[in-house]
């Protein structure tokens, strides 16, 4: 090892020395912090050079440009490519970058060499983390302002007095008269009907008496048999549980990507880790080389 680092001195050792120690810590952080630095600027220069790429491959028009299977798998891979360019130069420039340690051997010069660059891996991750979440809380926060929003809306067409275990859908039922379809309006029946099937769907399965109502309330509106109106019946929630099923099917698509992702990802940052401690070895090799 000590051929890495050919200016480093052994200490002077025997039973009439005694070991000196360094008063300071052998944390360069200056050349730590400007490789953090130059690591996150090289990181938001290749970001936005990929974000232009990106989105000059693909277009809005059908059948040109890339896939959105090919964009995903291109903007997986630039991630990558960002995420170990960035560690090694800024792994590189903290090992250029830190003072000489004399008197130190060539393995503790080495090991902190590739401690520098792991640190500067870190704490460049660390920011980066910190501020995508900021981006992320802020998002979030829209979203639940306007979730809110929507609820509060959503909330004055009901009885106020409803608990959490009591919905609208049950005071539907509660209601349910053979007059209905001649007494309610048309607005009234249109959002029943809608209740009923989306508790039916969302349960998985619309119950026989639900059926027969929707049935009743389709004939007397139509003006049509009470075969044509089951049958209409039938037709729309078939339709609606195709729907359902393919957007539960979308989801866990969804899902498994994510994951398969998160994991991916997971492995290049630990290789990035790697990097950017090798780089900061061979950037203080350098370093030493040329006093």
């Amino acid at each position: 090892m000590s051929a890495h680092y050919p200016d480093t001195v052994l200490p002077a050792t025997g039973p009439g020395t005694r070991s000196a120690e360094s008063p300071v810590s052998a944390a360069s952080w200056p050349a730590i912090l400007a490789g953090t630095i130059t690591a996150i600027a090289a990181s938001l220069i290749l970001v936005a050079l990929g974000t232009g790429f990106g989105l000059a491959s693909i277009s809005p028009w059908p059948h040109n440009g890339a896939s959105a299977t090919t964009f995903t798998v291109m903007t997986a891979i630039w991630l990558i490519i960002v995420q170990w360019l960035s560690a090694a130069l800024g792994g590189y420039i903290t090992g250029r970058l830190r003072t000489k340690w004399v008197n130190t051997h060539s393995d503790e010069v080495f090991f902190r060499d590739t401690a520098h660059g792991f640190v500067t891996w870190a704490l460049a991750t660390m920011v980066g983390a910190a501020v995508l979440a900021s981006a992320v809380g802020a998002v979030s926060e829209k979203g639940i302002e306007a979730a809110s929003s929507v609820t509060s809306s959503a909330a004055k067409g009901a009885a106020t007095s409803l608990s959490d275990s009591v919905t609208p859908y049950d005071i539907d039922r509660l209601l349910r008269s053979p007059g209905n379809a001649k007494n309610a309006s048309d607005a009234d029946e249109r959002a029943e009907m809608t209740r009923i099937l989306a508790k039916g769907i969302g349960t998985g399965e619309v119950s026989a008496e639900d059926r027969d109502y929707l049935s009743k309330l389709v004939a007397a509106r139509a003006g049509i048999s009470a075969t044509d109106a089951q049958k209409r019946v039938d037709e729309v929630i078939a339709t609606e549980k195709e729907v359902e099923l393919k957007a539960r099917e979308a989801a866990d698509v969804a899902r498994k990507a994510t994951a398969a992702t998160s994991i991916f990802m997971g492995f290049s940052m630990l290789i990035g880790a790697f990097i950017a401690s090798a780089a900061a070895a061979l950037g203080g090799r350098l370093r030493d080389l040329h006093p």
